[in-house]
């Protein structure tokens, strides 16, 4: 009988954020976690991807080279990414030019058991459980099944703008409420 060889399962070579959150067992190596970021159990992160602050990757989740995920994004059980598209009829045996990447938006929440094929999730998007993601996603919204679809726009609120109000000066004898002069010249 022959022996095989074991490898253990780790971090290694991880660029970690400030208060990182991590649940053993992982495989982490060569790969850059933003602040306040959270990895469940058996999370596997390949060398090169990008987890954006606020982020929680939950149990079983794959994250392969090539993906960057933005910030406050939530990537459920299971859910996995894929970078090789058999290009030539089957995996690319270690041809990383056959690759292809994956960015995620920020506020992007991707489903149980959801597969991402190399494409780009645009802000504030939610992929269903289980969906099969074959496209860019341009538009906010929730997308579901196999192909991804959307099912409903998402309402994207317009940012808060601060305005910053002056008030008159106060008035001089001789001026109107807007400070204005009123005498003759």
């Amino acid at each position: 009988m022959g022996q095989p060889t074991t490898r253990s399962s780790g971090m290694v070579d991880v660029t970690f954020g400030e208060n990182v959150t991590v649940v053993q067992p992982v495989n982490l190596y060569g790969c850059r976690i933003g602040d306040d970021v959270f990895i469940g159990p058996f999370v596997e992160i390949q060398c090169g991807a990008v987890i954006g602050n606020r982020s929680r990757i939950q149990s079983h989740a794959f994250v392969c080279e090539l993906v960057t995920i933005g910030d406050d994004c939530f990537i459920s059980h299971g859910a996995m990414f894929i970078n090789d598209l058999f290009a030539i009829g089957g995996p690319a045996m270690g041809r990383c030019d056959l690759w292809r990447s994956t960015k995620l938006g920020n506020h992007v929440s991707i489903g149980t058991n959801a597969t991402i094929l190399p494409v780009s999730i645009c802000d504030r998007v939610v992929i269903g459980a289980g969906a099969v993601v074959t496209k860019d996603i341009l538009e906010p919204g929730i997308y579901a099944g196999n192909p991804a679809r959307l099912l409903r726009r998402l309402y994207v609120p317009f940012p808060k703008v601060h305005y910053e109000v002056k008030m008159p000066s106060q008035s001089k004898e001789g001026d109107n409420e807007e400070g204005m002069s009123t005498a003759d010249d």
